[in-house]
């Protein structure tokens, strides 16, 4: 039996191997109506949910995971990318970083000030933001942190674990750009430091081509107000930047001449090369890609037919391409990238595979439209070596073993 299927044929190859196999795979219904079960001849339960809409209770376990060496107000939570559909984070699913927890802003009272090298500095309030025309886009986010973990050798069992710190919203706001305008650029201006309201007063300086092409003042996440870990009221939203650059809580854009060099752009948030240098202000999140399912933590119960799923995503555009390995990169099979393909975004990918019992070892590969490819492990630790923190987006290997169990491994 070949090893990769079209997708016309797989069911009818499935149903004929599986009665070959004798596995339990869905057969035709029978001539006769099927039985009407109990439950269904009554009434359900009644309308008396809270407010506020919850999950069926069979989907308890999936939930936000938490990590963290140190107190919880520095903790980071876990997108369960394995149980997601689609390309949309719910919201109460989307990770979580954060510095010094997580402050109670009463939005009535909440102001932004922009100011700096501007002709007439401003305090805008959030009705003031509400007055502006608003953008609405679905944009990836994804903490620079993510899948450091796998530097020096792969130490978490799920995709959770090593991926967990992405998610993918429809964000909806003011674009920064009319902001800018509304208070006139002085001919000096070439950055603007944007600072959050926690504890921590975070800060991050932000070029100012950036500030006028596509970043957004965001008030809402998926439809409704930010929640609290994510900003409420107000946030910066920087697509396909590392995530620390959005900055949470916004209360202040101060528009300069020259970079802030805050601390988290300097202690933090850099990348040690191996020579001893550092790399600053290394915004855009590179070409990545994984599979989801099956991926860590998964057993494969039944040989035969199944899709392999996973998602691809850049901070520098569309992605164009992802190849999907089941022999450890030996080998490449193009995968299909589900519509909708959009820039900066998540793009589910699928490819059909027979698992045949043997031992295989799954990785995707994705390329965008700037032609960037996804390094492998190997060719990126030649680059930069293992002492790096962020920005790793080498190819992740999942390995399945005879018994069907699949687990993180480095090839």
């Amino acid at each position: 039996m070949a090893d990769q299927l079209d997708r016309r044929g797989l069911l009818k190859l499935g149903l004929a191997a599986g009665a070959a196999a004798g596995l339990a795979l869905p057969r035709p219904a029978a001539a006769t109506p099927s039985t009407l079960p109990e439950r269904a001849k009554g009434l359900g339960r009644p309308v008396l949910d809270p407010a506020y809409g919850r999950p069926s209770g069979f989907e308890k376990d999936v939930v936000r995971r938490t990590w963290t060496k140190g107190p919880l107000e520095q903790a980071s939570s876990m997108t369960p990318l394995a149980d997601l559909k689609g390309i949309i984070t719910p919201n109460g699913l989307h990770f979580e970083r954060h510095h010094s927890g997580i402050p109670d802003l009463n939005p009535d009272t909440h102001r932004l000030v922009l100011h700096g090298l501007v002709r007439q500095p401003v305090v805008f309030t959030l009705d003031d933001l509400l007055r502006f025309p608003s953008v609405s886009r679905i944009w990836v986010m994804e903490c620079s942190g993510n899948t450091n973990s796998e530097w020096a050798k792969p130490t978490r069992d799920s995709v959770q674990g090593t991926h967990g710190l992405i998610s993918c919203c429809e964000w909806t706001g003011v674009p920064l750009s009319a902001l800018l305008d509304e208070v006139g650029l002085l001919p000096e201006a070439h950055w603007v430091i944007a600072e959050g309201a926690d504890s921590s007063a975070h800060v991050r300086s932000v070029p100012l081509i950036k500030a006028l092409d596509d970043a957004i003042v965001a008030y809402a996440q998926n439809g409704e107000a930010l929640r609290p870990e994510q900003g409420y009221p107000i946030r910066l939203f920087l697509p396909g930047f590392e995530g620390n650059m959005s900055v949470k809580w916004l209360r202040r854009l101060k528009v300069t001449a020259e970079p802030q060099y805050a601390r988290e752009e300097t202690a933090k948030y850099t990348d040690l090369l191996p020579g001893g240098k550092a790399r600053l202000f290394s915004f855009e999140m590179d070409v990545k890609s994984v599979i989801t399912r099956p991926s860590a933590g998964h057993r494969l119960l039944e040989r035969g037919p199944r899709e392999i799923v996973g998602l691809a995503w850049s901070g520098r555009g569309r992605i164009t391409a992802v190849d999907v390995s089941t022999d450890g990169g030996l080998s490449w099979q193009p995968a299909r990238l589900q519509e909708p393909v959009l820039s900066k975004c998540l793009t589910r990918f699928t490819l059909p595979w027979t698992w045949q019992g043997a031992p295989a070892i799954l990785q995707s590969r994705a390329v965008d439209e700037t032609g960037e490819v996804q390094p492998t492990r190997a060719q990126l630790v030649d680059a930069r070596g293992v002492n790096s923190y962020y920005h790793y987006n080498a190819v992740q290997s999942w390995k399945v073993a005879t018994g069907g169990e699949v687990s993180n491994v480095h090839v």
